[in-house]
């Protein structure tokens, strides 16, 4: 469809269409001119589309289709975690088991791991305060690194003396916290105070 209206309207183009679309959800007033983009790019169609492939991915995942970004991202890193403790065990979940199983094989029972992901490796060494990770993914894989590691539980002030910038990352570790608390990757005793690293059947 964009390929479509941008071929049909040269002078548009994908940015003047995404961002008359985030105006739209920004739910502010638009200019007459990107009224005019709303209209010959059909925006609005376009816009029911995204929500259309977004809850489909969504109910792939067997997630609500209303998730935030952080709840969304603290989710992702769960599954990898999951996921990389499966590989770790030689359980591999082949997305086209017909091909890959075969091309990967080295003893003829596809017995080569495909890497779900190394999250935990993106976390900084904890040996030494490092910077806390500018990016999202390598921010939620910091904080959990830091909760297995500790003896027991740690509130987000105590994660964010691990980190060179200390207590100036302190809120964004405790919306970390709470997005994991919230899908159940780790746990809280106290009200939200303390978090500690859930643990899992495998340890």
């Amino acid at each position: 469809m964009r390929k479509r209206v941008l071929d049909e309207h040269p002078e548009l183009t994908l940015t003047k269409l995404y961002n008359v679309r985030e105006a739209i959800l920004a739910g502010r007033a638009l200019t007459p001119a990107e009224e005019s983009i709303r209209d010959r790019g059909l925006v609005l169609i376009l816009n029911e589309h995204h929500a259309a492939i977004d809850a489909a991915v969504a109910a792939a995942y067997g997630w609500p289709s209303d998730l935030g970004e952080q709840d969304i991202l603290a989710r992702l890193v769960a599954l990898n975690l999951e996921r990389r403790a499966e590989e770790s065990r030689g359980e591999i979940r082949w997305l086209r088991p017909d091909y890959q199983r075969p091309r990967f094989a080295r003893d003829g029972r596809g017995g080569e791991q495909i890497e779900a992901g190394e999250l935990i490796a993106l976390a900084p060494a904890l040996s030494a305060k490092e910077s806390f990770p500018a990016e999202p993914v390598e921010r939620v894989a910091a904080v959990l690194a830091v909760l297995a590691a500790a003896p027991g539980a740690l509130d987000a002030g105590e994660i964010a003396s691990r980190f060179r910038q200390g207590r100036r990352v302190e809120r964004a570790v405790r919306d970390i916290l709470v997005s994991l608390a919230r899908v159940g990757e780790i746990a809280t005793g106290d009200g939200g105070r303390n978090f500690a690293r859930r643990l899992t059947a495998t340890g």
